[in-house]
């Protein structure tokens, strides 16, 4: 009997210790894909704030473009009321458009007539389900109409948990429709007894950007009481250039596009600023400075800032002076140099590189764009003051003390922003006072996170309310998840090094002295952090990136063996291709702009012109011969015109792995 339970007792507990050694198993597997996880996501979220800064340089440059073109009237459509803002005009009612816009017997999309119903906004949501379009002549009337009302709305809307049980708090969407209708199909439509806050960024990124705007402009006009539409910083129409919305918009409507998107540049311009719930929640996009000034901001007029990638003039002459400062080097010298060109140089809240709050001459435009640029870019810290925000290139970091400081002065409990990506979905910081709320999942990759809106019921307690699409992911287990998210983040960073390949070669020579292809993993990672700054974990990461030698030292060049140029142009200076490889995605919304006829091509002068123009305005210093040679060399027909397409091609970063698997 005694040795029966003996070896039941030793098989127990040989139980037990296996369980224990499985469950610490799987808890370090978990803590190890949750780390390659997070530093995929840092990844991308470092390479997004990059090319954001990328962005205020290209703003910069169509500015300067104007200064010096031959043919300005090329691009002053940018930069100005284009011509066909006259057709748009407040006048115009919404009989001219049926008047002058033919709906064929062959659509069959929604039909909408106005003042617009339930009905309507559901035929809309079936049609969208099924990927149809709304024919243009809907679209401009119903821009139309929505202009006419955010116009008779205030800067700063003022709401009250009162009159209904709870309100919904939405972040960032970036034209993912999925997430929309998901929100919707959770917790029920806009209506008077379900109202909703839609923090803004409603457009770029995602395809689908034009239905998401008219699904709630839909319900803005028939619940214009109970849906709220605050200003995003992507509701801007030279960061739509850039983002993808200007592109959508152009592709699905080609007659009418250009007409589109005026009207749609005026709209963004009137919506509100801000919304406060029962004096105590404040909801704006991006966050506050030392400087945030809730008054003025309600008493501006919001309507002439219809860009604030485009800041006021004392403004640009300022910047204009700081670049006088940095002497123009050769192309070679320039790689190097390009983080004090370009990465330093930001648009900060206080108009310059100068940290916030110092003293600049009071041009009362210089203060309604820095009060409206801070509450849409910036973003809080947990360390106390005000900052530039050097990661994104515009706004400015936010710490407790300032949270503290804005609700003392307007008596507030708590400020909900969204403008980050938040893996969850939402973030609270600044000891709960702070909420981040984003609402657009897979951000970044399909399973990359989840999305996220708030409930908040009359005692102003939020309750978070998290979600995921999910379409391809729920076939994956976990690492397998995560491993389409490493590898996606893996080759936007591989993309981002070769396209600075030769100032990371110099500055990897920097600690090479003897010249052996070897230096130490520190080196390695102060060389990377010195020329990319994107402020990664480049010690965890070398195993992804680079081969390491038996003796625990880094072959550097191996970080580029498994890259190279699309097309190889040859005789042409490797440095240039590198260059143009670089701001390819700028060179494609500056040829975009100059092909007005949307042939795909462009003449070889254009060309030419263009990019001297473009190399001049960041500082690059180089010679015709090199440049005539690439022109000729991309024109692949000898006809003397570019196609642009093919043109972008010859400069896309190709993974030399993925072309043999593919192959």
């Amino acid at each position: 009997m005694g040795c029966n339970s003996s070896v039941a007792y030793r098989r127990s507990e040989k139980a037990i210790r296996a369980a224990i050694l499985i469950q610490n198993w799987y808890r370090f597997t978990k803590a190890r894909l949750e780390t390659r996880r997070r530093y995929s996501l840092s990844i991308f979220q470092s390479i997004e704030y990059a090319d954001e800064q990328d962005q205020l340089q290209l703003a910069n440059f169509f500015t300067f473009m104007l200064d010096h073109c031959t043919h300005p009237d090329s691009v002053s459509h940018i930069l100005t009321s284009p011509g066909v803002s006259q057709v748009v005009d407040e006048g115009l009612s919404l009989t001219e458009f049926e008047n002058k816009i033919d709906v064929p017997d062959s659509y069959y999309g929604p039909r909408l007539s106005f003042p617009l119903t339930v009905e309507d906004a559901n035929a809309l949501l079936h049609a969208f389900r099924n990927e149809q379009l709304l024919h243009a002549r809907y679209v401009l009337q119903l821009l139309c109409e929505t202009r006419r009302v955010l116009k008779e709305m205030p800067n700063i809307t003022h709401l009250s948990t009162s009159y209904s049980k709870e309100i919904t708090v939405c972040g960032d969407l970036h034209g993912n429709l999925d997430d929309l209708l998901l929100i919707f199909y959770k917790n029920g439509l806009p209506s008077e007894q379900n109202p909703y806050v839609f923090n803004g960024d409603f457009v770029d990124r995602g395809k689908n950007s034009m239905e998401i705007l008219i699904i709630l402009f839909a319900f803005l006009l028939i619940y214009p009481n109970d849906l709220h539409l605050n200003r995003g910083n992507h509701e801007d129409y030279i960061m739509n250039l850039r983002y993808g919305f200007t592109k959508e918009v152009s592709k699905k409507y080609k007659d009418h596009g250009k007409l589109i998107l005026c009207l749609l540049r005026d709209v963004f311009s009137w919506l509100p600023l801000a919304t406060i719930i029962d004096s105590k929640v404040l909801i704006l996009h991006g966050g506050i400075s030392d400087t945030t000034d809730l008054d003025f901001l309600n008493a501006l007029e919001r309507s002439k800032l219809k860009s604030l990638m485009r800041p006021p003039k004392s403004v640009r002459d300022r910047q204009d002076q700081l670049k006088e400062r940095i002497p123009t080097t050769r192309l070679s010298k320039h790689i190097a140099n390009q983080n004090v060109a370009g990465k330093t140089q930001h648009i900060s809240s206080s108009g310059s590189t100068e940290p916030s709050g110092s003293n600049l001459p009071q041009d009362p435009a210089l203060k309604e764009w820095k009060q409206m640029l801070d509450i849409l870019w910036s973003d809080p810290r947990s360390q106390n003051g005000c900052t530039p925000n050097k990661s994104r290139g515009g706004g400015c970091y936010f710490g407790p003390d300032v949270t503290a400081k804005l609700f003392e002065r307007y008596n507030l409990k708590m400020l909900i922003r969204s403008h980050e990506f938040k893996p969850e979905g939402y973030e609270i910081s600044h000891d709960g006072k702070v909420i981040t709320i984003f609402s657009a999942s897979n951000y970044y990759e399909e399973g990359s996170n989840r999305g996220a809106y708030i409930k908040l019921n009359p005692e102003l307690i939020p309750r978070f309310v998290q979600y995921q699409v999910s379409k391809y992911t729920r076939r994956q287990n976990l690492q397998e998840r995560v491993g389409t998210i490493e590898s996606s983040a893996l080759k936007s960073l591989r993309e981002k090094i070769y396209a600075y390949r030769s100032e990371l070669t110099s500055a990897f020579a920097q600690y090479d002295l003897n010249n052996t292809g070897r230096i130490s993993v520190s080196d390695w990672a102060v060389a990377m952090e010195s020329v990319l700054q994107l402020e990664l974990p480049w010690r965890m990461l070398r195993a992804q990136l680079v081969q390491m030698t038996p003796n625990g030292e880094v072959d550097y060049m191996s970080c580029f063996y498994d890259l190279k140029i699309g097309q190889p142009t040859k005789q042409v200076q490797p440095a240039l291709v590198e260059t143009l490889c670089r701001y390819r995605k700028d060179l494609e919304i500056i040829f975009n702009i100059i092909d007005k006829d949307h042939s795909g091509l462009i003449s070889l002068e254009e060309f030419g012109q263009t990019w001297k123009l473009f190399a001049s305005h960041l500082g690059i210093d180089m010679c015709d011969e090199s440049l005539d040679k690439l022109v000729l060399s991309i024109d692949y027909n000898k006809d003397g015109h570019i196609d642009f397409n093919e043109f972008l091609e010859a400069f896309h970063v190709v993974h030399r792995l993925e072309k043999k698997a593919n192959s």
